[in-house]
């Protein structure tokens, strides 16, 4: 609640021209007085992911460093087929990458339609670091991996060049929710896996602070299989895919990006926790902005957010049940744990 004498201070300076500032009541976040290193990423695939992060995480590492290292081992899993190398293709068999990544100052770089190249992950941080923009697409982005020393493969696969064959037979496109319990299965060690569980899914998104209390994120996929040629979802988009404020919090997202795009998901988490919101009810809260607008549609499809705010609480929320995401802690070494949903 604003008491008395902060709102007469907050109201004085609107009147006095100065900048106007959201009432006190907005700001009202508890901050640890010790801040423990923590990475948490979406789907079953971000158990493996998780531990690549976390020996980076508790030698000190920065958290940037840890959720480029940790997304790299699902993007070199060729048993993973929605992610990096084996990624289904898109619908003229080409296969495309989509990723993002963002830093605890702001900083983001991405890339959107890359070919060729495995660790679209890696490509997005030079984008950031060695350019002065945040997206690169499609041709330019592979000219300038090459030129940053990537080296050029083929990323189908013959299991995913085969299912895209078996796919043109009939060329029937929807989106199928919670695909990772229909897709090839790869399952994680039996002491982390809930019943009915598979390592894949359309993207995988990860969020990580370190031992300084700092946030970055990273989100990469190979989007939805047999796409049409040159679709680009919300993975690679700040503020959809993955948003990062240090101040406040950081969000990734997981699903239909058609539906995530419209609503600025991930920005939209991250700003209502600034409000005072905990991580789960604000991913709720995301969510429901689409189902009162679209329901229809809402019930439909799956689409997730995962987010952490600056105290390191993690929250879940999801359309449809079966999300799943890994969360390590020094007080929770690598649990996989499920979301609740709206339907």
């Amino acid at each position: 609640m604003t008491h008395r004498r902060d709102f007469i201070k907050w109201a004085t300076a609107g009147m006095l021209g100065m900048p106007l500032l959201r009432p006190p009541k907005y700001f009202s976040f508890s901050r640890r007085s010790s801040v423990k290193p923590l990475v948490v990423s979406t789907w079953d695939f971000g158990i493996q992911a998780n531990e690549a992060a976390w020996e980076i995480l508790k030698n000190g590492g920065r958290a940037l460093d840890a959720v480029e290292a940790g997304v790299r081992v699902p993007e070199a899993d060729p048993n993973i087929q929605t992610i990096g190398l084996g990624g289904l293709p898109d619908r003229d068999g080409h296969v495309t990458l989509d990723a993002c990544i963002m830093d605890e100052h702001g900083n983001a770089g991405a890339v959107a339609c890359l070919e060729h190249i495995v660790h679209a992950i890696s490509v997005a941080r030079k984008v950031m670091e060695k350019t002065p923009h945040v997206m690169l697409v499609g041709e330019g982005a592979l000219e300038f991996a090459l030129s940053q020393g990537f080296q050029k493969q083929n990323l189908l696969t013959p299991a995913s060049e085969k299912a895209w064959k078996e796919w043109l037979k009939t060329s029937d496109y929807h989106p199928v929710i919670n695909i990772e319990n229909q897709l090839a299965p790869h399952p994680v060690p039996d002491s982390t896996t809930l019943p009915g569980s598979r390592n894949n899914h359309d993207t995988i998104g990860m969020l990580a602070i370190d031992q300084h209390g700092n946030l970055s994120g990273a989100c990469t996929t190979s989007g939805l299989a047999f796409k049409m040629h040159g679709r680009v979802g919300d993975s690679p988009i700040i503020g959809a895919g993955l948003f990062v404020d240090n101040e406040i919090g950081a969000a990734t997202a997981t699903g239909v990006g058609e539906a995530n795009m419209r609503i600025c998901g991930t920005h939209t988490v991250v700003e209502l926790m600034r409000q005072g919101h905990e991580p789960e009810e604000a991913c709720y809260l995301a969510l429901e902005r689409l189902v009162k607008k679209q329901p229809n549609y809402a019930r439909t499809i799956q689409l997730a957010f995962l987010a952490v705010n600056k105290d390191g609480l993690v929250g879940a929320f999801a359309l449809q049940k079966g999300f799943r995401y890994a969360v390590y802690t020094p007080d929770t070494p690598n649990k996989l744990l499920e979301s609740k949903s709206f339907y």
